[in-house]
């Protein structure tokens, strides 16, 4: 029953992680605020 497989974090992912997808969330979300502030002003 010994038969279990141990991978450490890298091992198991199998590959890098370059952390783009942080730059591209915060990237669009302050896009989104800035584009719906700018129809909040601009609708009045």
């Amino acid at each position: 029953m010994d038969n279990d497989i141990h991978l450490n974090r890298t091992e198991a992912r199998a590959g890098t992680t370059p952390r783009v997808t942080r730059y591209v969330l915060s990237i669009s979300l302050a896009a989104v605020v800035i584009i719906f502030a700018l129809l909040l002003f601009l609708w009045r």
